[in-house]
Parts: C-alpha cells; structure tokens; sequence
C-alpha cells in the first residue's frame, strides 16, 4: 500500500494568528480498502523582537521524515505563514519539518520541528533579530563559545541514556566541531525526546537553537530548565541561569537579567561568565559600584581582557578617572590606541575629554568667588521663602523626588505637541533688538534599542519632516532638550550632585519645598553642551527646584552655569521651566511636562533670550502595538514562568 500525500500552501487570515500545528484523522474508502489520514497544519507568525508583525518574510519548509518537495512561501501583513500536509498514518506516525525564515535586514531563523504525536498541539512563533549586535551587550558567539564547551561530555549521571550518547556526541560534533548547529538540531531534539530528565541536554539544544536563530525555542527550553532549579526539583548549575540572563538582557532586561546572574553564582560562586555579565547589568541600570565590584571579580576570576574595557566604564561612572586610564593601559597592553575598535577609541577619548573636564573645573575653584552659589548662598528673589531650619526633611524629599522621576523616564509615552518658539536679541540694556518666531511639532519618545535614561526629541514641520530651529546665521540663539532636565533629581544621578534644602515657598496656593542643587563634575554622567565655532565644552548645572510637598512632583526648575566657561566665552547660561500636568487618552496616569521654557544666555558680549511653549500633546504612536510601560523592580529573584513571556 502506498502512502498518499496530498498538500495546499496557504496565507493564514488574520484571525488565523498564531496558527496551530494539528493534526487531526480522518477516514476514506479506496479500492485498497480504508485509509486513515493525519493532517498536519505548520503555521504561524514572525515578528521582530518587539512584536511587531514582519510582512514579506520568506519560509522554506523543508519535510524531514517524509518524502515531499520543500515549500516556500512569504508571510502576510500580520506576519502569518501556513503549510497543510495530508498524510497516511499507516506510512508516517510523526511529522518532522526544517523551516527557514529569512528576511532582508534580519538574521536567518531555522527552527527543527518534529511531531510525534498525531493529537499534539503546537504553536508556531518565529522572532527574528535585526541584522547586527548591540556593541554594549554580550554576543551571541561569545555566550555559546563561553558555555556549549562546559556541555560538551555529559553523562548518564546528567540523564543521558546509552543511545543517547551516541546522539548527543554526533550533535556536539556538529555544532562544536563543523559548526554546523542546522544540522545538530535533530541529534539534539531527538536526545531530548528520549531523555526528557537530561536538563543540561536540553541546555545544549537551547544553545543550538539560539546559533541557528530559533529564539523562541532557546527561550523556552532555558525557562523549562530553569524554573526546574529555581523551584528546586532539579540540582543547579550556572549554564542555562546565565544564558537566560543574558536573553534577558538582549530583551533589555537588565534588572531581570541581574537575578539569573545572582542565582548562577549560588552554584559556582567563581564562574567568570556570570560575575562578567552581573557586573555589565549595572552597567546597564548605573549602579558603578557594583558593576566595578563584579568586574573585579570576573577579571580575578579569569574573565577575559574585554571585561577590563567594562570597568573602564564603571570606573569613569564612579569619578575614578585616573583608575579608568590606568586599566584602559592595562587592556591596551602597548597597543596604540588609534589602531583599536571605534568603541575602545571613544572609551579613550571620554577617559581624556573627563579628565580634561575635572581640570578646568577645579582650576576655576581658584579664580574668585562665583557671582552664584545655591548651596550657600540664598538666592535674592526667593521672596516669602520660610527657611529651613535644618537638614533633616532633605533626605525624605530627595527618595520622594526621585521616585516620582524614576516613574516619569519609565512610564511615559511617545508624545507629540506643538511648540512655539520665541527668539531674542536683547541690548545691553535687556531691551528687544531682534525676533524670530516658529512653530513645530514636537515629538518627545525613547527608542527601543537604546540604553539608559532620557528622550530622543525631534522637531518636525506639519509634512512630518524633520525640522531645526532658525535664525544661528542671524545671531540667534538654538536650544532644546528640556524634557529630560529633572534627570539630576533621578536616583541613579542624585549621588553625582549636591543638594539643600533651603525651605518652603508658597507656589500656586502650595507650599512647595526649595531645594537647592549642584552636580559634581567630577562624578556626573549627565551633563549639557555648549557649542561655539569648532569648539564644544561640557556644561554643569547649578540650581534650584520647587517640589509640590504632596506629589513629590517638580513643579519648577531652574538651572545656571556651575561657573562660568570663559574658554568659550560664556559668562551666563539660565534655564527655567514651568511644568504642567497632562494627561492622555486611555491613561489614567497625569504627567508633569515642560510647558514653558525660557533660556538667558550671555555670551561673546552678546545677550540672547528664547521662549518656547509646549500645547496639545498627544500619543504619538510608533506602532499599533505600542503601551505605556510599566515600571520594573530590581534586584528580584527570577519567579518560575510556565510561559516564555510575549516579545515587547
């Protein structure tokens, strides 16, 4: 009796995503007598990393344990994809597939399915990553090559049965060995099947799974076997702790990331992998101390010379920039600098660049007093301020402050407003010489890719293309970036600044607390610019805040120059804002934004004001999907997840 196949290629309709993968038996009566069949649907969606459906895909689908032609097709708008196979239970019990998905601008997606049950249910998701890594993170080469070796000899003490071994070491050598991790997928699938208890084999086909682009599958397998030593059913070891980490990292994570790192190091206290990749997460999240703290220890533990290239930058995080220079000369080890890496130069120009920054300010310490000192002087148009009497309530403001701009920089959404821009040229005598008047609209968002704190700000005309503000050619004056001023007050940037408080000032029928603040260049991370010809100087703030004693909301802000720069000509640099509550549709949150802004410069013998005003704000939508974020805690234990969680 012969098998008889019969196949339809088919684009999923919307309400078709994601799409199983059934099999289901029905009968039929042939002149050979009654033949059962399975049909078979392989299906699904691709989406970026972020969930975003991914049209065009190509999808090769290639038949393994039955002889058909390969099928290729491409995903609809809503990323879907599906194959139908008909096929004669009596001549194929299970169903096993190769399917390629490709997509210019990403990285190739190879998944190996196999079936063995004709009533199992499976869900197809395929995530493709955008071609290139993030230069900040560790690659994916580096974290198979630092765990797959420690995998490579298992025996049955790990579960692994005789003919498993035989299995498994085919699998190694083709992964290890050929680099061939396409062609070790089945080895591995198949000792996984056979021996289900054998964790750390599924840690190596999870590691397979990532070399050839199955994110999915990696991520589920890892959270299988991790949940599996968290709730401790299984004995632990670091391998799939730390891998999971770092895929949490790559999710931009990096506070989740931490706790599979501290959960890895309960079990090999030394490993140099996790210490490495603990101590880049508070990098990631600005926490210098214990990033340099696990660095050291990673470099101890035998971690290779690029974590020295991580320290350099807790280390400049921390202030220490003689210590920055001096393990940047250790890592170079006589190289010259102008040979290496575009990130390693500017790793050595910013060790400079601080240096050069801690000079100038300290030699200004030495030129006579400052004509403005918040810390120690009251300044003379605080009318009806109610001084402190000591500095008691100080650290009670600052946590109340600083939670509440933690929540705003991750919480707020993509907005777009109207912003009206005034420019002056002021006399001597402050009276008008000159304006210019603009209009754009503003768009105020955080990229998805991008690490640390603060907004991308854009202006862009009423077509939607981008736009500058006017009128250099002409004397006057361009600013912006206002959005992300009250970062000083953020709990990762308040240890680089010092702060009084001064009192309490009635404000709009409040009594609003005065607090008093000024960064220190030598540790700050966060600083502006100011640009004059070819020459550029980084700018630090001194100033003062109104805070609303019931919201811990800043109600006002205004900054000026910590000294003077006269290396660039700039005598007075003063910037006030005024926020205002918004709110958004669909958002029950309000949030504090700049809605007027005023900046006094003087500068080169010349005075020049501009105003801009902020109205109409709305969601400015990147894609359909798009939410208001939600606050994540650190330093927690991972929780087991029955689930690998949805792409953000």
């Amino acid at each position: 009796m012969k098998a008889r196949l019969r196949m339809s290629v088919l684009l999923a309709a919307a309400s078709l995503v994601p799409v199983c993968a059934v099999a289901q038996i029905s009968a039929s009566n042939t002149s050979e007598g009654i033949n059962l069949f399975s049909d078979w649907i392989v299906g699904g969606r691709v989406t970026t990393i972020q969930g975003v459906p991914i049209a065009g895909a190509k999808v090769q689908v290639v038949p393994k344990s039955f002889s058909a032609s390969m099928r290729t097709l491409f995903t609809d708008r809503q990323g879907a994809f599906q194959v139908d196979y008909s096929l004669n239970l009596v001549e194929t019990k299970e169903l096993a597939v190769e399917v390629d998905v490709t997509k210019k601008g990403f990285r190739k997606a190879t998944l190996f399915l196999d079936y063995a049950e004709a009533s199992k249910t499976n869900i197809i998701r395929v995530t493709l990553w955008e071609a290139g890594e993030d230069s900040e993170l560790l690659s994916q080469a580096d974290l198979i090559s630092g765990l797959a070796p420690r995998l490579k000899k298992l025996r049955s003490s790990d579960g692994l049965s005789a003919a498993g071994e035989k299995d498994y070491a085919r699998g190694v050598a083709e992964f290890l060995e050929k680099n061939g991790p396409d062609r070790a997928l089945p080895f591995f699938t198949k000792v996984t099947h056979r021996d289900a208890s054998c964790m750390p084999c599924r840690t190596m086909l999870a590691l397979t799974e990532l070399a050839s682009g199955d994110w999915d599958g990696a991520y589920r397998n890892l959270v299988e076997v991790s949940n599996k030593i968290l709730t401790g059913e299984i004995p632990g070891r670091p391998e799939p702790l730390v891998a999971l980490g770092v895929m949490e990292s790559w999710r931009h994570q990096p506070k989740i990331a931490a706790g599979y790192f501290v959960e890895a190091l309960k079990y090999a206290p030394q490993d140099p992998l996790a210490l490495q990749e603990l101590g880049r997460s508070q990098l990631l999240v600005q926490n210098w101390g214990a990033a340099d703290e696990y660095l050291g220890k990673a470099l101890a533990a035998g971690a290779g010379p690029a974590v020295r290239l991580l320290r350099v930058q807790a280390l400049l995080g921390r202030g220490q920039f003689q210590a920055a220079g001096s393990e940047m000369t250790s890592y170079l080890d006589g190289r010259d600098v102008k040979q290496m890496p575009i990130h390693v130069r500017q790793l050595w120009a910013e060790i400079e660049q601080r240096n050069k920054v801690e000079a100038v300010y300290e030699k200004g310490k030495t030129k006579g007093d400052q004509q403005l000192d918040y810390l120690h002087r009251l300044p003379p148009d605080l009318s009806g301020l109610e001084p402190a009497t000591d500095q008691a309530p100080l650290n009670s403001i600052l946590s109340g402050v600083g939670k509440t701009v933690a929540d705003f920089f991750s919480n707020f959404p993509n907005t777009t407003s109207l912003e009206q821009v005034h420019q002056e040229k002021l006399s001597r005598k402050e009276k008008v010489a000159g304006t210019l008047d603009q209009k754009f609209r503003y768009l105020c968002f955080t990229p998805a890719q991008t690490w640390g704190l603060g907004f991308d700000e854009y202006r862009v005309d009423t077509s939607g293309g981008q736009a500058w503000l006017r009128g250099r050619e002409d004397g006057y004056m361009l600013t912006s970036g206002f959005a992300s001023a009250s970062l000083v007050f953020h709990p990762a940037y308040q240890p680089q600044a010092d702060f009084r408080y001064l009192g309490r000032q009635k404000v709009n029928g409040r009594d609003d607390y005065v607090i008093a603040f000024a960064q220190q260049p030598a540790k700050a991370r966060v600083n502006g610019a100011f640009k004059s010809g070819e020459t550029t100087m980084a700018t630090f703030s001194q100033g003062l805040a109104w805070i609303d004693p019931q919201s811990y909301q800043i109600t006002r802000l205004r900054t000026d120059l910590l000294r003077p720069l006269p290396e660039v000509n700039l005598q007075r640099e003063t910037t006030e804002i005024v926020y205002g509550e918004v709110h958004f549709k669909g958002t029950d949150a309000g949030f504090w934004v700049p809605q007027q802004v005023t900046v006094s410069v003087d500068w080169n013998g010349k005075h020049l004001r501009n105003e801009h005003r902020y109205s109409g704000f709305k969601l400015f939508r990147v894609d359909a999907n798009e939410k208001v974020g939600t606050r994540r805690e650190p330093g927690q234990t991972p929780k087991p997840a029955s689930d690998p969680p949805a792409t953000p």
